[in-house]
């Protein structure tokens, strides 16, 4: 057997290459938030009118809470404050003149964020996941979903495409109700020596599982309708077809494969108020209708599960909504709208969220994902606990209810993902940006480490 090259999928942090272009990006940053600061202090004469400012986007917040949490004339009432307030700040900056010093401001953060974001860009490595060159396999076997994604397997020919390059196809007769663990298994015990889906997460999830079981690499075509592990992966979700490359020209990543009851998922567990809506057989069809008609109750009612949360050493009691992923998020996201930096870390994700009134709703518009009524830290082992005989629970987009208490946790390292050697998704920096770093960086210093991946080495 030759011996396997293993690469790092970027330069390390700091290399020469990149060094002087970021360190003017981060100078030039630091310029864009002194014209910021310079323009605030410009209309401080006006303090009045910048607080009232920020009054209304409390109010908005709040307002989106009565629209969410009520219903009838509150819910019009709140929909009417949450336009009204942002759209009577913009009327007093502009009578009062202030929208000017209100422009310079804005656009000198963002043109901050910008450049900030782009010189740690340039530092970063991609995923800080390896790879490892792979030959191709001789009996791939691909089990596809033809309805999933709006049939995009038959939008982007993947049957063809991937039996031109030698791999056998399993199309899934939905009408059949097919069990995709027991296609594997099946596909398994015929010889095949990789795995694949093209389909929604949740099926990738379950044959994923089958591929680790065995040892398998695994290979994911972005065919869903989300398709989170395809893009945390950096594949091309606008062209699932070129996942196929994976087969001729791929490379091998480790990834975590999450475990939620003995059922494996790779991206997220939901609890509380989403995955009791997606039980309803409406959500599919009407998903914003399902959810406004289903969040009175589960916010301020007594439709919803309560939930007891053990998170290591942590204790969390009645979140309203509860997110367990593979892995955590770049930023604190309740809907898991985010993006992992890395799968490879060994550690769940868990972001708890519960608003009670309109007030912390506000807080929550001020403050974002470092208000009060959001919970994020990471674990190696989740328990949820309920005074019920079974709870409602999302897995990976799919609603399942499961007997508590349900435990989740992580395999480290138990998949073989194939992908393609050139992936155009594959670089990805987290939303926040570190300016502890970035000071560092203008100063002429050496490069400081993240601070996700310094915590990782001190761990």
């Amino acid at each position: 057997m030759n011996a396997t090259r293993t690469t790092s999928e970027a330069e390390p942090d700091g290399s020469d290459r990149h060094e002087g272009p970021a360190r003017a990006l981060a100078r030039l940053a630091l310029l864009c938030v002194a014209g910021a600061v310079a323009a605030v202090v410009a209309g401080a004469g006006q303090w009045l009118i910048l607080l009232v400012g920020l009054a209304g986007l409390a109010l908005a917040g709040a307002g989106v809470w009565w629209a969410l949490a009520h219903r009838g004339v509150a819910r019009l009432l709140g929909a009417l404050l949450a336009l009204a307030a942002p759209l009577g700040v913009l009327a007093l900056y502009a009578v009062s003149g202030l929208w000017v010093v209100a422009v310079a401001a804005l656009g000198s953060w963002v043109a901050a964020l910008a450049c900030a974001r782009s010189a740690l860009r340039r530092l970063r490595t991609p995923h800080g996941m390896r790879s490892r060159s792979a030959r191709p396999p001789r009996r791939p076997v691909l089990i596809m979903n033809p309805r999933s994604g709006g049939g995009k397997v038959g939008q982007h020919g993947l049957v063809e495409r991937a039996e031109a390059l030698g791999a056998r196809v399993i199309l899934l007769d939905l009408d059949a109700d097919p069990d995709p663990v027991a296609v594997a298994r099946r596909a398994v015990a015929e010889g095949a020596d990789l795995l694949g889906v093209a389909g929604g997460d949740g099926t990738q999830a379950l044959v994923a599982g089958v591929a680790a079981e065995h040892g398998l690499p695994f290979v994911v075509l972005a065919a869903g309708t989300r398709n989170h592990l395809a893009m945390d992966l950096g594949l091309d979700r606008e062209d699932p077809a070129s996942g196929l490359y994976a087969l001729s020209d791929g490379v091998e990543l480790s990834v975590d494969l999450g475990d939620v009851a003995g059922r494996p998922f790779v991206n997220t567990v939901s609890f509380g108020a989403y995955a009791e809506i997606v039980q309803s057989p409406d959500y599919r069809d009407a998903k914003a209708a399902t959810a406004l008609e289903q969040l009175p109750d589960l916010l301020v009612g007594d439709a919803g599960t309560t939930l007891d949360v053990q998170a290591d050493d942590a204790r969390l009691h009645a979140p309203q909504t509860l997110l367990v992923s593979n892995n955590p998020y770049g930023r604190a996201d309740p809907l898991g709208g985010g993006r992992r930096p890395r799968l490879d870390g060994g550690m769940l994700g868990v972001i708890a969220i519960r608003v009670d009134s309109a007030a912390q709703a506000a807080e929550l518009a001020l403050r974002g994902e470092r208000a009060s009524s959001i919970t994020a830290l990471t674990s190696c082992r989740v328990v949820v606990e309920a005074d019920e005989d079974l709870i409602p629970v999302a897995v990976d987009g799919e609603a399942l209810t499961l007997r508590p208490p349900v435990v989740c946790t992580v395999r480290p390292g138990a998949l073989r993902v194939r992908v393609p050697r050139q992936r155009p998704g594959a670089a990805y920096v987290a939303p926040s940006v570190d300016w502890r770093r970035v000071v560092h960086l203008a100063l002429g210093h050496t490069p400081l480490p993240s601070r996700k991946n310094q915590e990782q080495s001190d761990a």
